[in-house]
């Protein structure tokens, strides 16, 4: 008898250092991990040693590796300066590593200078958890009154630019620090960090680069990777940008169904493909998140399920993962409808990897070590409800 169709569920875990432990995954009822080896800079060739290494770690404890999250993309490969020729063919390299491996699924993202950027790691919500949060007017309080930016006030409205001003002026010191070190301090998974001073000179360095040079990088960095990973039988995912829409000037090139659809075009191959993020693509109203399963389904390599509760403007908080402005519902019954498909055409990855992203920090994450986003006990919720939706849709 076959086995269930259905969703592999994965978790993600940072590697030895990560709290939560390959034995706590196990036991939250995961049977994949997505996992990176950060220690590598960026750039640099990911070592057949180190890759076999972590791998071995994974599976003693009776897991899989199932998707790497991420091969980063050093800044040079998005401006096209310095060594970015060297760049792209060490990233090459790493997957043919991979593959080697057994590895064939992998997580990246191509969003200037920040990876995934909040405001607030601890916002209250009603039950006495907290959730990570995203305030556009603390954003622009931040860029207006303590980075600085030059320009900045053309990207705000008048009435974001009067919010910022007595949001920035509430603040004392000790919050004001706090703003500036969630924002440029790096959240967990992205692989820079910077001082204001960094960061103004990172900003600088893409003055020239606008929205439509940052795609033409980034399509030129697909035709030179893809065919790499289709020989090695890699499937290339790559993640939205978080939030979908420009931060400090800087283009933000994959926030939208059309984006999406541009990049798949520029290197047509089964393994150019994309990370379905509902959180990321659902923080825009106008981003149809069933719709966009359906209409690209055949390119979905990894899928991120969370929701987020959508607020005035572009602000935007975490919600439970069943509840906020997602339809998870629908998007799972597309999912599944997606998964049939594939089973039909003979497809072998007709078991898409998911994993729960995110979860609000609750019970026993209070006091505890963890990664903001990556609580246990939040994220242990979340597979638990998607485990049972997906089961639920399919009774």
């Amino acid at each position: 008898m076959s086995k269930p169709l259905k969703l592999e569920q994965t978790w993600r875990w940072f590697g030895p250092d990560d709290p939560i432990s390959l034995q706590d995954i196990k036991q939250a009822g995961a049977a994949g991990i997505v996992s990176a080896l950060h220690h590598i800079p960026n750039g640099e060739v990911w070592p057949l040693k180190e890759i076999e290494a972590r791998k071995g770690l994974i599976e003693k404890a009776g897991l899989r590796w199932s998707v790497v999250e991420s091969i980063p993309v050093h800044e040079d490969i998005k401006r096209q300066t310095g060594s970015y020729k060297t760049w792209v063919e060490n990233y090459k390299q790493s997957i043919r590593n991979l593959s080697e491996c057994g590895i064939d699924t992998v997580c990246y993202n191509f969003m200037p200078v920040l990876d995934w950027t909040r405001t607030d790691l601890d916002y209250p919500m009603p039950d006495g958890s907290t959730a990570l949060r995203f305030d556009e007017t603390a954003l622009a309080a931040f860029d207006l009154f303590i980075l600085q930016r030059n320009g900045a006030k053309s990207d705000y409205s008048s009435e974001i630019i009067e919010k910022a001003e007595q949001h920035y002026h509430n603040l004392n010191e000790e919050s004001r620090l706090e703003l500036t070190q969630t924002i440029l301090a790096g959240l967990p998974g992205s692989e820079e960090g910077y001082t204001l001073e960094e960061f103004r000179e990172m900003l600088n360095s893409y003055k020239e680069i606008n929205d439509q040079k940052l795609r033409e990088h980034l399509y030129d960095f697909l035709r030179e990777i893809i065919p790499a990973a289709e020989a090695a039988g890699v499937r290339m995912a790559i993640h939205p940008d978080d939030p979908p829409f420009p931060l400090f000037g800087l283009p933000r090139v994959v926030s939208t169904e059309a984006d999406a659809l541009e990049l798949l075009r520029a290197a047509d191959s089964p393994s150019n493909g994309i990370t379905f993020c509902t959180g990321s693509y659902g923080a825009r109203p106008d981003n149809d998140l069933p719709g966009m399963v359906k209409r690209l389904g055949s390119h979905i390599h990894f899928i991120h399920l969370r929701s987020v509760q959508r607020e005035e403007g572009r602000s935007f908080h975490e919600a439970n993962h069943l509840e906020g402005s997602t339809d998870m519902a629908d998007v799972m019954k597309a999912l599944i409808q997606e998964m049939e498909r594939r089973k039909r055409e003979g497809r072998t990855d007709h078991s898409i990897p998911m994993r729960p992203d995110h979860g609000h920090r609750m019970l026993c994450d209070f006091g505890q070590d963890s990664n903001p986003g990556y609580f246990c006990i939040g994220r242990l919720r979340g597979l638990a409800e998607l485990r049972g939706l997906e089961m639920g849709l399919k009774a």
